[in-house]
């Protein structure tokens, strides 16, 4: 399997990057499940950018710096919001239906989410990434120099010492590409490619509780720290404050939109005397409006002082026609399951939501290994710092996926080369399969447990050699037995929950997303770069 540039993920970074450059390159898109089956299809809120005249760029960036905690890289930040509007400008070109206003100045609907200090957020009803998505999804399908492989995980990048360990001894230190399993068959391809690009997604699935979907395993963080990638940020997992609590809805979020437009998070009625009660305010005073981190830790907070499973968000004091227009996703969601948003509150509760941190790269999605890229939320460019502002994940999928397509583009044809096929003449079928669901639920509950909204050194110690122990286990099945999706997503995630743990023990103070409670609260005094692994 021969191309140009291969890419690891189907979600906005990794179709950026597809249609930029498949005027000019043959490319292959490789996607865990089918093409809308990632994070980026679930995207409800909407994208960041600055829009219009009352805002700038300078108040964008700030307001992300402030939400970063003093972590951002400023240079990033800058490139990043400074090409905001031509990304939406590519978007609304490609036909995507963002939510119309005849009175805005570019025509388009622009909302307000917590961490904001203007409207800026775009988007379509509250389903944007889905619009997006479907949009691009289109395009891919139609373009003669798009080649997809759904239903095809992809097992590790092709490397220099990968080749040398082989017997093969190329001219330069670089990727060659990378093996893929088609999940149908069992089948391993090789795929060649001068460009590989990694577009993965996070790792929410590490993780008992999450609005992630189930591709979120992590899968291009670990082949990178396997090849050799520095990887940065990993303590910072980002809670969202805000997910529907219910027995039978599996991961449904209740976009940041709802507090931007009034929701207020009220205590339920099993806190007694106080139920009812708006408690944000008493904890920052930007109230629902203040950053995710600060409202996922007050949310935590009173659960536990109470002993409660779910506070209420309430936006019913809208009117139930504006609820209806701007919300219909939730709003009929929320009906299927008995909860009438326009009359009565939303029961909710964090769940992990975003990975701010990642692969190092710069802004072309560059990483440590010549000719490996990785763009979107499996990259750290340093824009999220400590924590990421709502609606700046899209943003930065869609202007570095371009940057990266820009300069894969520019460069000459890599070195190519004839790849070893994948060996499996040692291994065997696998005698127990359950052991990979046990260890699974394992590692998610006690990285639930353990590394969760408020940590602790001692849990985190705990955590780490419990870690230790699981990792040798599943190294030991991966040499001996045939692999499955199941065992690589596996793999995946028990190394990037050590990359969790270590950057949290690591990192001796409490700032953003990581909060330990033997670490002492950061003053800081600005942004810097980013520390990476």
């Amino acid at each position: 399997m021969k191309f140009d540039v291969a890419i690891v993920g189907s979600g906005l970074a990794g179709l950026s990057v597809a249609l930029h450059l498949a005027e000019t390159r043959k490319v292959a898109i490789i996607s865990k499940r089918a093409l809308l089956d990632g994070a980026s299809n679930w995207a409800q809120g909407g994208i960041a950018a600055v829009l219009d005249s009352g805002d700038s760029y300078q108040k964008h960036m700030e307001d992300t710096l402030v939400a970063g905690a003093g972590l951002c890289d400023e240079a990033a930040t800058r490139f990043i919001v400074e090409h905001g509007r031509e990304a939406i400008e590519w978007l609304i070109a490609q036909g995507v239906p963002f939510t119309r206003d005849p009175t805005a100045e570019l025509g388009f609907h622009l909302t307000r989410e917590g961490g904001h200090s203007e409207r800026r957020i775009i988007h379509a009803a509250d389903a944007t990434g889905h619009a997006v998505q479907v949009t691009l999804e289109q395009k891919v399908r139609a373009h003669p120099n798009i080649s997809l492989f759904e239903q095809h995980v992809a097992i590790d990048v092709i490397t220099s010492d990968k080749l040398a360990a082989s017997g093969v001894h190329p001219g330069q230190p670089r990727c060659y590409g990378l093996y893929v399993q088609d999940e149908k068959t069992g089948r391993v391809l090789t795929f060649e490619a001068a460009h590989t690009v990694l577009a993965t997604g996070g790792a929410g699935k590490v993780y008992l509780y999450t609005t992630n979907p189930d591709t979120a395993t992590g899968d291009g963080i670990a082949m990178a720290w396997r090849a050799g990638c520095r990887v940065s940020n990993m303590e910072f997992i980002q809670f969202h404050p805000t997910c529907l609590y219910h027995p039978f809805a599996k991961s449904f979020l209740i976009t940041e939109a709802i507090r931007g437009e009034g929701g207020r998070l009220l205590l339920p009625p099993e806190a007694g005397p106080a139920a009812g009660t708006r408690f944000m305010p008493m904890h920052d005073s930007r109230g629902e409006l203040a950053p995710r981190d600060v409202v996922a830790r007050a949310i935590d907070f009173e659960m536990k002082k109470r002993g409660l499973d779910y506070v209420n968000l309430d936006i019913s004091h809208q009117p139930a026609e504006f609820l209806m227009e701007h919300f219909p996703t939730i709003y009929a969601r929320c009906l299927e399951l008995g909860i009438d948003i326009t009359k009565e509150p939303i029961p909710v509760v964090p769940a992990v939501h975003f990975t701010c941190g990642g692969i190092v790269t710069d802004l072309a999605g560059r990483t440590d290994i010549s000719g490996l890229y990785a763009v979107g939320e499996t990259a750290c460019t340093g824009l999220h710092g400590a924590n990421r502002l709502a609606s700046n994940s899209l943003l930065e999928c869609l202007v570095v996926g371009r940057s990266c397509a820009i300069e894969i583009a520019a460069m000459a044809p890599g070195e190519t080369l004839t790849l070893p096929a994948w060996d499996e003449s040692r291994v065997t079928n696998a005698d127990e399969e359950v052991v990979i669901a046990h260890n699974w639920d394992e590692l998610r509950r006690f990285m639930w447990n353990y590394v969760g909204i408020v940590r602790t050194t001692k849990r985190l110690e705990r955590a780490q050699h419990r870690i230790a122990l699981l990792k040798e286990e599943i190294d030991e099945y991966y040499r001996n037995f045939r692999i499955t999706p199941d065992l690589l997503e596996l793999r995946n995630l028990v190394d990037v929950a050590a990359l969790i743990v270590n950057s949290a023990l690591t990192r001796h103070e409490s700032r953003g997303l990581h909060f330990n409670r033997d670490g002492a609260i950061s003053r800081h005094a600005g942004p810097r770069r980013c520390p990476s692994v």
